[in-house]
């Protein structure tokens, strides 16, 4: 079983039917900092934003292949991947009018294989800034676009990681956010497999030491909007956590399938709009059916409604456009009775901890596998 299909079979963990709190005992100590500074409440609901520089955004939602990189020719053929994404930026600015913003999946650059281990996977990863950011820069700034990708990372800060992050280049090609994943699903996958990529949940306290915890769930004001990026699946309380720091438009990477029901319910929840970006169809990639799961990215209204979805799980483009300014005008930060539910999370753990990667990385999937079974608090 691929990425695509563990992704699209909605296996879950059956919730226990009864939990004995004074097993988890809060910790002695958070991380490092003060979680509740980030969040700004005034009376009226209202959340910190930069001046618009317009009152409507048109986008783009890139539905494109994915296709890894080869490790016998990975210059070559990393290069190949950051092309056509290049062609598709051309196509998005092209007859139908410039785009103030495109987003792209999780992988168009490295594309994925289920086989690679951590040696393998940095091996093809790319660093930021680098080659392929300075490609796609020079694209941003030939037509004013904001541009929003995923790709596997190697950053020298963090020697022997891999990163998954979510990048955003604004229209005059500076990267303004590298976003890390929150954090990985684990105890999802068949055959007692686990990702071995490092989250931000993965090595929480260093991570927060570093940049603060206004970091760890990130907003990217910008003059199109409040902007968030997301390639995490299924966990309603990091969305919940970004409305209320005043995301205004959400913008979630996918490879191998999403919950439709988990965009769109988000979205409604939460009042704001959504991308969703998933992988197309991808015959050209020999290592999976060009069947697997790929295709209906989408533009989600805050009604939880799709404003425009692909029809087709071939290559599009998905555009739409987006009232930013009326939007703004009257939406507020979402309304949480958080007193009704904050001595139930302040109790509440779950069954793998923060920090489990923090001295250990794991080699591939098999051994991350085998090691967070030793570490489960259930």
């Amino acid at each position: 079983m691929d990425r695509r299909t563990m992704l699209g079979a909605g296996v879950g963990m059956a919730a226990a039917t009864a939990l004995d709190w004074t097993a988890f005992a809060a910790p002695a100590a958070a991380a490092t900092g003060k979680p509740g500074d980030p969040v700004q409440m005034r009376s009226d609901g209202t959340y910190a934003t930069v001046p618009l520089k317009k009152d409507v955004i048109s986008l783009a939602v890139a539905q494109t292949r994915v296709v890894p990189v080869e490790l016998s020719n990975i210059r070559q053929t990393r290069r190949a991947n950051v092309q056509h994404m290049c062609d598709v930026i051309d196509t998005a600015n092209g007859f139908s009018g410039s785009k103030d913003l495109i987003c792209f999946h999780e992988f168009p650059i490295t594309g994925y294989r289920h086989v690679w281990n951590l040696e393998d996977a940095r091996k093809i990863a790319i660093e930021i800034p680098g080659e392929e950011t300075e490609i796609l820069a020079a694209k941003a700034r030939e037509y004013g676009s904001y541009i929003v990708f995923g790709s596997y990372v190697r950053d020298p800060d963090w020697p022997e990681r891999l990163l998954s992050i979510t990048t955003m280049i604004n229209d005059k090609g500076e990267i303004i956010a590298k976003d890390w994943k929150a954090r990985n699903l684990k105890g999802f996958f068949p055959g007692g497999r686990e990702l071995f990529t490092t989250t931000i949940y993965d090595v929480l306290d260093e991570y927060v030491e570093r940049y603060g915890w206004d970091a760890v769930l990130p907003i990217v004001r910008t003059p199109l909007g409040n902007f968030i990026t997301s390639s995490s699946q299924r966990e309603p309380e990091l969305f919940r956590a970004y409305a209320m720091k005043g995301a205004e438009v959400m913008l979630r990477t996918a490879t191998g399938n999403y919950g439709e029901l988990d965009v769109r319910a988000t979205s409604m929840y939460n009042g704001v709009y959504s991308t969703i970006a998933n992988n197309s169809a991808s015959p050209e990639n020999k290592y999976y059916l060009a069947d697997s799961n790929p295709g209906y990215a989408g533009i989600i209204g805050p009604d939880g409604e799709f404003i425009k979805q692909a029809e087709t799980d071939s290559e599009t483009l998905v555009y739409g456009r987006i009232p930013i300014g009326s939007f703004r005008a009257r939406h507020r930060q979402p309304i949480v009775h958080s007193e009704l539910v904050m001595p139930i999370f302040e109790q509440y753990r779950s069954p793998y901890g923060p920090n489990l990667l923090a001295d250990y990385q794991p080699t591939d999937t098999q051994d991350a596998g085998r090691y967070l079974r030793e570490k489960t608090r259930w």
